[in-house]
């Protein structure tokens, strides 16, 4: 089974990267978001079966946009890519639901490493 994914980050170039590697692999990107504020809006119209949440963004940051992601959707997995600078908001996130993280600048073995063990 094909698994979709929604890619919520504020770095174009790195949606590209990202939706490249995913889709060379098997996966289905459905999505794209520039920030937690529209990742909401398209994770609540398309379900996938997967996100990746950036954490620094404007509008809306990663840490809040996966509680409100949780909220409308307990089982929701989520996954963090961020930049190492960010460890303490990492702890955050898992806590506040995020089933795994992934730090930038990523290899593409690491992340489908991660993605398959969901």
């Amino acid at each position: 089974m094909v698994k979709s994914v929604l890619i919520i980050d504020d770095a174009l170039f790195m949606r590209h990267a990202l939706k490249l590697m995913l889709e060379n692999n098997g996966y289905q990107v459905v999505g794209e978001a520039e920030n937690g504020l529209v990742g909401i809006q398209k994770y609540e119209e398309l379900r996938p079966d997967i996100v990746t949440m950036d954490i620094t963004m404007p509008e809306m940051d990663g840490i809040t946009a996966i509680k409100k992601i949780k909220a409308i959707d307990a089982a929701a997995t989520i996954i963090v890519i961020t930049a190492m600078s960010q460890q303490s908001c990492v702890m955050e996130a898992i806590g506040c639901g995020a089933k795994g993280f992934i730090v930038k600048p990523f290899k593409e073995d690491h992340v489908l490493k991660t993605m398959s063990s969901l």
